[in-house]
């Protein structure tokens, strides 16, 4: 396994892999060059890069217009802006009309930390899942990020992939595969399931740690495909446990809680569910993340200890 790195840091490096393979890529930013970590590619192509300044809602339709000419146009700026300053370009510019354009959403979720709720982007999948045409992913690694882009980059169609704003240690093996849709089982045996996006993945594999030496077995599921996503395989993968605990640095309305909790439901499993994340009503405490996750109770000691008062 490698040592941490920064998912802006793989995502600049597949831009100019794409460059040199021929792909008629250009970023658009918005003032965020320093936040998209991009300029080893401004300097080996000085002229690919556009940048609106601080103006969300022209990023997103200038996008669009080079999607329509041709390119493979990639949006790099921080996730609360995107999201936010740019949501009916998104909705209609980008998906109604099913535009070529790839929106990375970086330093998602509390990355932002003390800067508060301005800067948290804790609703941004609960966005994405509400409008059609568009793929939405979460990666929990450097080697799945990279995968995911390159998929996207060779996808013709809108995708929204949502980017960690700190260094991620690696989870996968050189025989990784990233598939659109598949969930992965990083732990397969247990009554308990911890299902879990992006970096809170990283949570749940140390909270089925802990369980284990508490004598208790989990099975962690990373959820990185949001859509598609294999609703059958995720049923599959959750049948027979007694108890399932979703984890996310989101809000728990309308992300990969709300995903869950509709295929149990869908599917009449009647498993109990308890979603951990941001509660229903509140915005992400203003603080370090490490505070941030101990607050919401969704840190690995968190999640280990709601998963013990399930069982």
């Amino acid at each position: 396994m490698s040592n941490a790195e920064h998912l802006a840091t793989v995502m600049v490096d597949a831009f100019i892999d794409a460059v040199d393979r021929g792909i008629d890529l250009v970023p658009v930013v918005a003032d965020s060059t320093s936040t998209a970590k991009i300029s080893p590619f401004i300097k080996r192509f000085p002229d690919r890069l556009v940048n609106v300044g601080i103006a969300e809602q022209s990023l997103v339709g200038m996008a669009a217009g080079l999607a329509l000419g041709g390119k493979v146009a990639v949006t790099c700026n921080a996730a609360p802006f995107l999201i936010s300053r740019a949501n009916e370009q998104i909705k209609v510019d980008i998906c109604y009309n099913n535009t070529n354009v790839k929106l990375f959403g970086l330093n998602a979720g509390g990355s932002y930390g003390p800067l508060a709720s301005t800067h948290h982007s804790i609703d941004d999948i609960s966005v994405m899942r509400g409008f059609g045409n568009i793929q939405i992913f979460a990666p929990s690694s450097p080697r799945e990020c990279r995968q995911i882009i390159d998929y996207a980059l060779a996808y013709e169609g809108p995708v929204y992939i949502r980017m960690d704003g700190k260094a991620l240690p690696e989870l996968y093996d050189e025989h990784y595969r990233f598939v659109p849709g598949a969930v992965n089982l990083l732990r397969e045996d247990g009554d308990v399931a911890l299902v879990a996006m992006g970096s809170t993945v990283h949570e749940a594999v140390d909270a089925a740690t802990l369980l284990a030496d508490a004598g208790v077995q989990a099975k962690v599921i990373s959820v990185p495909s949001i859509r598609p996503c294999d609703t059958a395989a995720l049923a599959q993968a959750l049948a027979g446990c007694k108890a399932v605990i979703t984890v996310e640095e989101h809000n728990v309305n309308g992300g990969l809680g709300s995903l869950v909790a509709e295929v149990l439901a869908e599917q009449a499993m009647g498993i109990r569910l308890k979603r951990l994340g941001i509660p229903d009503g509140e915005y992400a405490a203003a603080a370090d993340r490490g505070f941030l996750r101990r607050y919401h109770g969704f840190d690995a000691q968190g999640i280990a200890e709601t998963a013990l008062a399930l069982r």
